[in-house]
């Protein structure tokens, strides 16, 4: 009990860090493994080699991975293709559903742009829509949240899920965690579709509305094809690597399937395919600085999750799994509700979905390590971790509100006061929260 009584209060010493003193994410997590391996006694002289190897398992794993699909993300914003995905589902579904295209289009952009940046460029279409539909702008304005913050938790190659799939085991198996990251994104979303419509009806939107004609520049944007081209090849090549495993084929051939289908590749190959986007708007000369952003955006990522992969194993070098298992049947009764919780507190008290997803992840371990918290409450096969992934990620949308900078994207672009932001979109997060962890309970509960 002790043991357990120390760990609990090291979390909570680092979330009171990160939340209410203000210091950094990585320097807290590092602080927090730091005190927990001398605390829970592991060697003074082996503590070095516990954080090296926690550490640099992150840069051999899933680094890469953020790496590209940061930059893939930071070309489709910087030459307006994602403003074309955008303009092709309006065209396709938003006259006749504005509601629900802008939760496609949200979902859509936000895969490979952060949500908050895909909120900054994409409301704009939205204002232009509910004043050419007359639909409430602030149910247009909540779907177009839901939208981006559904992709942004649940589905690779964001940041947050990606990191938590490496850091879980699941780097071979990233096909997998896209594809029940869209199922469970899809269900997160039916919920907020009709609260976005019921309540936006009630809000009275602020601010001075983009006027169409002037605020996008569609003219020199590439085509839809163009724009969707780097999310779908990736997909396509992982998809190739996994059918390698399961059909007979020429050996050469399979090699081929299996090289283009690992994920670091897939998104290699993917950044190729940025290219005509940049030539498209004569942007070659500036991928040096597009670049050079994309990896100021993902080294604090990366640096998070490594940290939070240092914490990871110090619980493991510890023996606090070991200590653990002894309330393994208590814990079971939770299955995937634990670190849905876990994320969840996480998420409340700091305000970042990506540190709540990978400090959660670090916290349960790879589900191959027998001496993993994954393995101690029965997580050991890839699907069993792909929905702890989705867990984890519900328990990161839950619940946004003042402490979470996207909150403040939403009302401040969206024209929704203060106030109506809490009745609605902090209501809606969790709601989404709730649903989608109802769902991946019963997943648990019939598949695994």
């Amino acid at each position: 009990m002790s043991t357990l009584l120390i760990f609990i209060l090291a979390i909570l010493l680092m979330i009171v860090a990160i939340s209410r003193w203000k210091i950094h994410p990585f320097i807290a997590i590092i602080a927090t493994a730091l005190l927990l391996a001398m605390v829970l006694g592991v060697p003074l002289k082996s503590i070095p080699d516990v954080i090296g190897k926690g550490f640099s398992g992150i840069f051999t794993g899933i680094g890469l991975v953020i790496i590209f699909g940061t930059i893939i993300g930071t070309v489709l914003e910087k030459t307006g293709a994602a403003l074309s995905m955008a303009r092709g589902v309006e065209r396709v579904v938003g006259r006749r559903f504005p509601r629900l295209a802008m939760m496609l289009i949200g979902w859509i952009v936000s895969i490979p742009v952060f949500c908050d940046s895909g909120f900054v460029l994409v409301s704009p279409i939205g204002k232009s829509l509910a004043r050419r539909t007359a639909h409430p702008q602030a149910s247009l304005m909540l779907a177009l949240g839901a939208g981006l913050f559904a992709s942004h938790v649940f589905i690779p190659p964001t940041p947050g899920p990606v990191a938590a799939a490496g850091m879980m085991g699941l780097d071979d198996d990233l096909l997998m965690v896209i594809a029940v990251g869209v199922v469970i994104s899809l269900i997160s979303l039916i919920p907020a579709y009709f609260f976005a419509g019921k309540v936006g009806k009630k809000i009275t939107t602020v601010g001075v509305d983009f006027d169409e004609d002037t605020s996008i520049d569609d003219k020199n944007n590439p085509s839809a094809f163009l724009s969707f081209l780097p999310i779908i090849v990736p997909v396509l090549l992982m998809a190739m690597g996994s059918v390698a495993s399961l059909v007979a084929m020429p050996e050469w051939l399979a090699a081929i399937f299996t090289f283009l289908g690992k994920p670091v590749i897939a998104l290699m190959v993917a950044f190729l395919c940025c290219l005509p986007l940049l030539a498209k708007r004569h942007l070659f000369k500036q991928s040096y600085g597009i670049i050079n952003d994309s990896l100021m955006t993902a080294g604090p990522i990366i640096f998070i999750t490594a940290a939070g992969s240092v914490l990871g194993t110090v619980i493991i070098e510890s023996g606090f799994v070991e200590i653990l298992k002894q309330y393994t049947g208590t814990l079971s009764v939770l299955g995937v509700v634990f670190p849905f919780l876990i994320a969840a507190i996480l998420k409340s008290a700091q305000g970042s979905s990506t540190v709540a997803i990978t400090t959660t992840a670090s916290l349960m371990g790879m589900f191959s390590d027998a001496g993993s918290m994954m393995h101690a409450l029965g997580f050991t096969t890839p699907f069993a971790a792909t929905l702890v992934v989705m867990a984890i990620g519900a328990g990161a949308m839950t619940v946004s509100h003042a402490n979470d900078s996207y909150f403040w994207v939403v009302t401040g672009f969206g024209g929704i006061r203060t106030t109506d932001g809490y009745r609605s979109f902090t209501v809606m997060t969790l709601i989404m929260g709730i649903t989608t962890i109802a769902a991946i309970s019963l997943a648990a509960l019939f598949l695994i």
